[in-house]
């Protein structure tokens, strides 16, 4: 499996971005997908996940701003990111699991300026 995140830039606070990450493989459907973030010197962070239903997690520190979305059709992951604030600056992955096994992407960097 391999994930291409895009999307990523400089963003004033209080801006939006969308993140895209393309899967391959013709069973995207069956995937659990992820986003998650690492802040400079910080641990990396689950931000969003959706499993093939539909079903959502977020963490409190995203709830309400950032939404995250899957296109099955073309075997894409989105993240919708609003009222962006300075601390969500950082490198956004997104990770597919499948079968017990998990695949990361390279990475967008994402900077909020304030």
């Amino acid at each position: 499996v391999q994930l291409q995140a895009s999307g990523g830039g400089l963003v004033q606070a209080g801006g939006s971005l969308r993140l895209s990450c393309a899967a391959s493989g013709s069973i995207f459907r069956f995937y659990a997908m992820a986003w998650y973030r690492q802040a400079p010197e910080k641990q990396r962070e689950l931000i969003a996940r959706i499993i093939n239903e539909g079903t959502t997690l977020y963490p409190d520190s995203v709830k309400g701003r950032f939404t995250v979305s899957r296109d099955n059709a073309k075997s894409t992951v989105y993240l919708q990111m609003n009222s962006l604030k300075p601390e969500d600056t950082g490198v956004y992955f997104c990770k597919a699991n499948i079968g017990g096994n998990e695949y990361w992407g390279q990475g967008t960097q994402v900077t909020v300026s304030s």
